[in-house]
Order: C-alpha cells, then structure tokens, then sequence
C-alpha cells in the first residue's frame, strides 16, 4: 500500500507500507501529522528517505531522527541540520544500492534547483520489496534522463502546465521550471516500457499551475493505466 500524507510546495510526506514493513518517503510536514498518518506508532517503520534539503521534504528531520530508526538522505540534506549521529544517518549518493529491511533500494540523481538558481542535490527512488513490487520515487526534477521498466507503481512528478506559465514573473518561472511538467512528463512516459505497470500516482502539483482533472485524464488517456492525484489521505 502507498498512502499519501501530504504532496506539493507546502509539505510532502509519503508511506509505503508493505506487510508489516513501512518506509517513510520525505518527512516535510509537522511531526505530529506523520505519527498520526502512521496510526500513532512507529512500529514496522524500516527508515525514512529523503530527496533533498528543500524544507518540505524535511520539515520535521529532528525528530524523525529521534523516532525512526534511520535516515537515508544526499549530504546536503544532514549538511543543513548539522547532523552527525552516524549511526542513525546514511548518506546516500547516484546510484547507491542499499537495503532498509526488505526493502531494496536504488537511488539516481533528479535535476533541481535552489531559490538562487545553484543546483540542489537531489535524489529519486527505485524501491522494490516482494510484498508489493517495484516502486519508483521521482519528485522536484525539471527532467528525467534514465529509462525505467518493469516498473509496479510509479509516484512522479506532474508539477505544471506550460500553457498556465505565460502571466508568471521571471522569478517564477525559474523555480517552477526546475519541477517535471504535464508536457515533459507525457514525453517521458512514453519513453519507458509501462507494460507491467499497475498504477501511476501524480505528486507535487502546483497550487497554480496545474489541474488536477487535467492531468489525471492526460496520463490516463495517454498510457491506459489508473492514475491518482496525490491529494492527503488516499491510499494506492
């Protein structure tokens, strides 16, 4: 099962629960909405994995440090909270292979970039557990440059429409071109084998660049799979 807490530019926050296995995705909302999204117990919670040090990825870092059992996240990530608990931390860098219970794990880079146009290290997820397949993590990337297959469920990026950007300052355009469009991601997906794909679930959409039944019917028109929004509380 893959639950989803909160998804966007205010907090992102994700669950994949797999028999008694769950690993937390992101951690960018107030500690006490994580705990209520994991029933009120940490019990079964492998690990948390980060994608990068922007704030609604990693709001509530400190104490999922605190609470969970280890963390898995780029550098910049443990750089910001001036972390050096080794024993709960994991740097992780392009494509690292790593186990988080009977999780495996995959990361590659994802292209984004800071509020000062520098680049942001930023990782996406490939994660597979024999319980529920292969999932693949992609979020806050301008563009994908690897191919996937063979692929169960995918969370990816839908952040904006092209044709919502004409009336936007310079400033903005800059920020909201370093996330995946509807255009981009449609290209995208056509690129990859989808044959043995179940599920397509949209993340990260912009409060004001995007629409929700738009792209849901887009992606769905285009590959013929299911696909959600990420909206708080559904389950996938």
């Amino acid at each position: 099962m893959i639950k989803v807490l909160a998804s966007g530019s205010k907090g992102n926050c994700y669950i994949i629960e797999a028999g008694k296995e769950k690993l937390l995705l992101e951690c960018g909302i107030d500690w006490r909405n994580i705990l209520k999204g994991l029933n009120c117990s940490v019990e079964g919670v492998k690990g948390c994995l980060i994608s990068h040090k922007h704030f609604d990825h990693c709001r509530a870092f400190k104490r999922v440090l605190e609470n969970i059992r280890k963390i898995y996240a780029p550098v910049e990530v443990f750089e910001k909270y001036k972390c050096h608990n080794l024993h709960k931390t994991k740097i992780i860098e392009n494509k690292d292979k790593f186990k988080v219970g009977n999780f495996n794990i995959r990361a590659f880079n994802c292209q984004h970039i800071n509020s000062d146009g520098s680049q942001c290290q930023n990782l996406g997820y490939l994660i597979q557990h024999e319980k529920i397949g292969k999932i693949l993590f992609v979020t806050d990337t301008c563009y994908l440059k690897y191919k996937f297959k063979n692929v169960d469920h995918i969370l990816v990026e839908c952040n904006y429409s092209e044709k919502y950007m004409e009336d936007l300052e310079a400033y903005q355009k800059r920020t909201v071109k370093s996330h995946m469009s509807l255009q981009t991601l449609k290209e995208t997906l056509k690129s990859w084998d989808l044959s043995n794909t179940k599920t397509i679930t949209l993340i990260h959409l912009s409060l004001n660049n995007s629409n929700q039944t738009e792209f849901k019917e887009e992606i769905e028109g285009l590959t013929g799979i299911p696909t959600y929004i990420a909206v708080p509380g559904i389950e996938i």
